[in-house]
């Protein structure tokens, strides 16, 4: 038999907990969420069974990344098999490639939440105003981006483990690194976004909610 296409990470299996109480916490009881780097697919199967009256439109840049995601959401084979003897996933969209950095994203209509967990600090800077722009282009009138990851904070000390991190992600790649919140913040701005609210998660990670600006 061909090996399970299903890829897994172990971060993702320990924040999808505490991420999936956030989001049922901001997020009405039904929508439509587009999520931005699916990664193995792990927060979109789990996201989508434990929020029902959601659709769920899983993306990632890399191709390769859409046969884990499909795996995890709707089936290890071609019967739609899941390992975990779980049912595929009805509320879920098939997987898109989706490159933050287009200038038009290749996703129809608008959407209530748009989700993007651990990919700022993996990827150039140029990809956080390209996700506020598109999230600008994308969310419905009352939706809310929400981000994941690990930021540095002026005028608050960094974890040690978290400037550890960084220092390994700019040896990896130099356009990599843990990012400023208040740059990320003003990337937001520029698109018409702002900060609604800022969740401390475990492992000095923290949970982002930007709004559309109110006008007067």
């Amino acid at each position: 038999m061909p090996a399970p296409a299903r890829h897994c990470s172990p971060a993702a299996e320990r924040n999808r907990q505490p991420l999936l109480e956030v989001l049922r916490r901001v997020l009405p009881a039904t929508g439509r969420a587009l999520e931005i780097a699916s990664g193995t697919g792990q927060h979109a199967a789990w996201f989508a069974r434990h929020l029902p009256g959601w659709t769920w439109q899983p993306t990632d840049a890399d191709a390769q990344a859409l046969a884990s995601i499909a795996a995890w959401c709707f089936g290890d084979d071609a019967a739609g098999v899941q390992a975990d003897d779980t049912p595929p996933l009805v509320n879920v969209e098939p997987p898109r490639r989706l490159d933050v950095l287009a200038p038009a994203w290749e996703v129809q209509g608008s959407f209530d939440a748009i989700v993007c967990a651990n990919m700022l600090h993996i990827a150039p800077w140029a990809c956080c105003a390209a996700l506020m722009r598109g999230a600008a282009r994308h969310l419905s009138p009352d939706g809310v981006l929400v981000t994941y990851g690990p930021y540095l904070v002026e005028g608050e000390a960094t974890a040690a483990s978290n400037l550890a991190f960084d220092a390994d992600l700019r040896a990896r790649d130099p356009a990599w690194g843990i990012r400023w919140l208040h740059e990320v913040e003003g990337e937001a701005a520029r698109a018409g976004l702002r900060l609604r609210e800022r969740v401390a998660m475990p492992a000095n990670n923290f949970t982002l909610i930007f709004e559309r600006e109110r006008t007067a």
